[in-house]
């Protein structure tokens, strides 16, 4: 049996990473591993509020690097 996250579980693996540098970036990531109700899933300024500090902590380059802009 084959094991897969949730999409909560998911996008707070991605936003860790340092794959992603937006929450934008994350859905798009999700939506490509075959992830639906996406926006269902990441709703409310809490989680987003969270996923965009992982992603801005974890993304290559680390705090030194320019943040872009939330698209979420």
């Amino acid at each position: 049996m084959t094991f897969r996250p949730t999409t909560l579980e998911r996008a707070y693996q991605l936003a860790e990473s340092g794959a992603c540098r937006t929450v934008g970036e994350v859905k798009q990531a999700l939506q490509s591993e075959g992830y639906d109700r996406i926006q269902d899933s990441l709703y409310g300024g809490t989680v987003t509020a969270a996923l965009r500090k992982l992603c801005q902590e974890n993304f290559a380059g680390g705090p030194d690097a320019p943040a872009a802009q939330e698209d979420a």
